[in-house]
């Protein structure tokens, strides 16, 4: 998923989005533990996708504090 697409959704959607990575990535681990692994390079796209949705929602935390200062 690109950084754009990421920037386009929701803040619901982020955490789902998320939920959904972090549960992708525990079911690669599990498969890379029992070697039923076949794609290994998944596991680091699936890593790199939920480092950039929390980049996502702490960058809108962030503008969030930085309005709510203003006024």
């Amino acid at each position: 998923m690109k950084s754009t697409e990421i920037r386009e959704l929701t803040d619901d959607e982020l955490a789902k989005k998320l939920e959904e990575g972090r549960a992708e990535l525990f079911n690669l681990r599990f498969q890379m533990a029992t070697s039923q692994l076949d794609n290994t390079a998944r596991v680091r796209l699936v890593k790199r996708d939920i480092a950039r949705v929390q980049t996502e929602m702490r960058a809108r935390q962030i503008a969030a504090d930085n309005a709510a200062a203003q006024n």
